[in-house]
């Protein structure tokens, strides 16, 4: 099977490259791409040393069994063509086409089945925040249809890349020495700081950030009618996503019942216990695989109501893991790669 990665210097492709290793992923030969900036670099896989190539117009995708892709929007919609016109099946983690309606949006433990409708070859990774609250939803949507959800995220700077926590420990030591901190990443100094901006305004007041969760929640869970609704804000933590969500049920569902379908949901790891300060926490979530809840409880202003707080790894399971569990998922459900 031959892999390839499309965007390996930024911090999801670096994170590509440590996943694929830790879930001892089937590769004979990994290919690396990236931008006229990065080609030339090399990076350890397996022992083995590979380097980057640019990323052409070319057949460089000629065998390629796998595309993980993590380069932006444009140059996915820019590259598509190229990188899938010899058969390589495309798992991008832009929002190039997430609500496209010939390209599943998949999240293995949620719709996994939707990525064997692959018409363009294409399969997308749904945006960091949406993937893991639906992987928190799907077993409370499995004991009764919900109807309606409110999140408050609380996200990470590593969400707006490498550059982006750089930036926040440079702004820290600026600060802790009297001078005044560098912002280019956001909108605002993130040092000591919350900022509830995350990409662009639209016209109803909600951010794009926002309006992602969504509508990729609805598509993911195969729900057009649910109502979501969200804020997004950014927090002065390095690394993994926390959401504060309120779902609302068709019937009522107890803590104790929820607690259980969180337990033996797939993905999911249960860390609830308040009265011995047991909560899930970006500090312990960072770098680990699955999705973390805690806070559990009827929520007193809603009697069909339930909240809980979830944290996961939005580089990890946010990003590059779901994508590598995309390609495990149709593995092992029969798709076949490679000659």
């Amino acid at each position: 099977m031959r892999v390839a990665i499309v965007g390996a210097s930024g911090a999801v492709g670096q994170e590509f490259l440590r996943v694929l290793e830790e879930q001892n992923f089937p590769i004979d030969e990994l290919l690396l791409f990236g931008s006229s900036r990065s080609a030339g670099r090399t990076y350890i896989f397996r022992g083995k040393e590979v380097k980057v190539k640019e990323l052409c117009h070319n057949d460089d995708f000629k065998g390629v069994d796998i595309a993980f892709t993590s380069a932006g929007a444009g140059t996915s919609k820019e590259f598509a063509e190229t990188i899938t016109k010899h058969g390589a099946l495309m798992i991008d983690n832009s929002s190039a086409f997430r609500m496209d309606d010939d390209v599943p949006l998949v999240v293995p433990e949620v719709n996994g089945q939707d990525a064997f409708d692959t018409p363009r070859g294409i399969i997308a990774n749904p945006n960091c925040t949406t993937i893991q609250m639906v992987v928190a939803l799907k077993p409370i949507n499995d004991l009764s249809k919900i109807t309606r959800v409110h999140v408050a995220t609380y996200q990470a700077a590593s969400g707006a890349g490498a550059a982006a926590m750089d930036e926040l420990v440079d702004q820290y030591a600026r600060l802790s020495r009297g001078e005044a901190p560098e912002v280019n990443k956001f909108a605002y100094q993130l040092a000591y700081n919350v900022i509830p901006h995350i990409d662009v305004f639209t016209d109803n007041g909600y951010t794009k950030e926002e309006m992602k969760m969504f509508n990729e929640t609805r598509k993911i869970m195969h729900e057009p009618a649910l109502s979501v609704s969200a804020m997004c804000v950014r927090v002065p933590v390095m690394r993994a996503h926390s959401e504060a969500v309120w779902v609302e049920t068709e019937r009522s569902i107890s803590v104790d019942e929820a607690r259980e379908a969180f337990a033996a949901a797939e993905g999911v790891v249960v860390v609830d216990d308040p009265a011995n300060k047991k909560y899930p926490m970006p500090l312990d979530v960072a770098g680990c695989d699955p999705v973390y809840v805690g806070r559990i409880r009827e929520d007193i202003a809603n009697e069909r109501g339930l909240s809980f707080w979830i944290v996961g790894d939005q580089i990890k399971k946010g990003a590059a893991l779901n994508a590598v569990q995309i390609a495990q998922y149709l593995l092992a459900h029969g798709k076949k790669f490679g000659a």
